[in-house]
């Protein structure tokens, strides 16, 4: 492990606080004139355990964690795991809750990113877009057409997303994985 100082972290970084494993959502140093410096911290657990914000001396040592990121692709779901594989055809479970947001954007053959902790997968990482079908939506109502008028549009995973008026049912769309908003028809 590498030891890590407050005022060097940066969001993104993993650091034990305690027993725990935490990622560092937000770092502020700050200093003031008569008192020592201080960085205040945004911090969520990384299994799981919730978030907490918090403030540290400047000069507070943290061990900093390496974790081990993994090119996989996604085969199956096999309740309540979701199951990956990677180039070498090893197979990699990950648990429903600590998917996220990325359910569903999930396809046969999806490639993403698994991050491992202590050799456990612990998340996933879309990437950040994916083309999906639109499996329905109602037909675009002619005459409104006053600015930005989006409708509902489903796709085979029963996520639904606003669309254009002009995206039509067997349209294929790009879709923002961070934001899950539309981008555009492709």
């Amino acid at each position: 492990m590498v030891m890590k100082i407050a005022q060097e972290l940066r969001s993104g970084n993993v650091v034990m606080v305690g027993k725990d494993p935490m990622v560092v959502l937000k770092a502020e140093f700050s200093k003031s004139g008569r008192n020592a410096s201080v960085v205040k911290m945004k911090l969520k657990g990384l299994l799981g355990a919730g978030g907490t914000e918090a403030v540290y001396r400047a000069d507070e040592k943290f061990d900093a964690i390496q974790l081990d990121k993994k090119e996989v692709s996604y085969s199956y779901f096999a309740d309540p795991m979701y199951v990956f594989m990677d180039g070498e055809f090893n197979q990699y479970e990950v648990e429903g809750e600590s998917m996220g947001d990325a359910v569903p954007y999930l396809e046969d053959g999806l490639q993403c990113e698994l991050t491992f902790y202590e050799g456990r997968a612990i998340s996933v990482e879309l990437p950040t877009s994916v083309v999906r079908e639109v499996t329905y939506t109602e037909p675009a109502v002619r005459g409104d057409t006053s600015g930005k008028v989006m409708k509902p549009a489903k796709i085979a995973s029963g996520l639904e997303i606003p669309v254009p008026l002009f995206v039509e049912t067997g349209d294929k769309i790009e879709i923002d994985t961070r934001t899950g908003e539309y981008r555009r028809r492709v």
